[in-house]
């Protein structure tokens, strides 16, 4: 077995909470025994047939019901192409809304994922016509060279904003190419939002920036939110939340191989997952 191979199924094991609805009930409520949030993730993508869209479509819904009728505290994180953007833009906007839409009733916030480059217009466009509703936010990949300009429009519209590397392979006209200029990208995006956002997400296990988060948030007054991947760095994860506002990571669904695969080709992830195999993740 290749050493890819193991570790895709480690991350199935460790970062990925099990199959179903209930898999992932359960490890947000572990999650939140620690004063922790979840972000629950359905995980599926770049579908083309409308059976796999309407399945994602029905799964949010139910989630969304599970999470109210349990009392979980917990967002949901949705990808566009998993609603449908690769059959036409419409399909997708009108699945994004009804997700939206009965989140909002429910009191519960929705993320909208970044995915691959040519999808990041259709997906500020989708965001930008549910952001005047409220209770939604939207992810930024510091990898792309035009993120640090969709940061200042997002931001200069109210956006909340969730800042990530990013996890998908581009070429050097689209996105930086090594670790050092993406982590450069975050630092300058992140003193961005802490100059002119409100409201905002810091999500990385990166402890340099994590460290040049605190002492921003310190500078300003402002208060971000921070993110990290389940099953990475659990135990500071849980630590931190006792005096900042923290959220889990949380993917759940039979269709992990994509998702390991691509987080895989992230530089630096093989490295996070063979720590996290030495490190306690213990939440309590």
């Amino acid at each position: 077995m290749s050493i890819s191979s193991v570790a895709e199924k480690l991350i199935a094991g460790r970062w990925v909470a099990g199959p179903e609805i209930k898999d992932a009930l359960l490890a947000a409520k572990r999650i939140n025994s620690a004063g922790i949030t979840a972000i629950l993730n359905y995980l599926g993508e770049d579908f083309s047939d409308a059976d796999s869209v309407e399945d994602s479509l029905v799964v949010y819904l139910q989630l969304i019901s599970a999470i109210k009728r349990n009392k979980i505290k917990a967002c949901i994180s949705v990808k566009p192409s998993q609603l449908g953007l690769k059959i036409n833009y419409s399909t997708a906007l009108d699945n994004y809304s009804k997700i939206t839409a009965k989140a909002r009733k429910y009191g519960i916030f929705t993320w909208l994922d970044m995915e691959a480059h040519d999808a990041v217009d259709d997906t500020i466009r989708m965001y930008c016509h549910e952001l005047r509703k409220g209770a939604v936010g939207i992810c930024l990949q510091s990898y792309l060279l035009r993120s640090a300009k969709d940061a200042k429009e997002l931001a200069a519209k109210g956006a909340v904003i969730r800042l990530v590397k990013g996890a998908y392979s581009e070429g050097s006209d689209i996105a930086y190419q090594n670790r050092a200029s993406t982590t450069e990208n975050y630092a300058r995006i992140m003193r961005y939002l802490f100059r002119k956002s409100d409201k905002f997400m810091i999500a990385t296990h990166d402890p340099k920036m994590m460290d040049m988060a605190f002492k921003l948030s310190s500078a300003t007054g402002k208060k971000p939110m921070y993110a990290m991947l389940n099953g990475i760095r659990n135990s500071y994860a849980a630590q931190l939340a006792k005096h900042e506002h923290v959220f889990l990571y949380v993917p759940f669904g039979a269709a992990w191989l994509p998702y390991a695969s691509r987080r895989l080709r992230e530089e630096g992830h093989i490295q996070l997952i063979l720590r996290s195999l030495f490190e306690r993740q213990d939440l309590v």
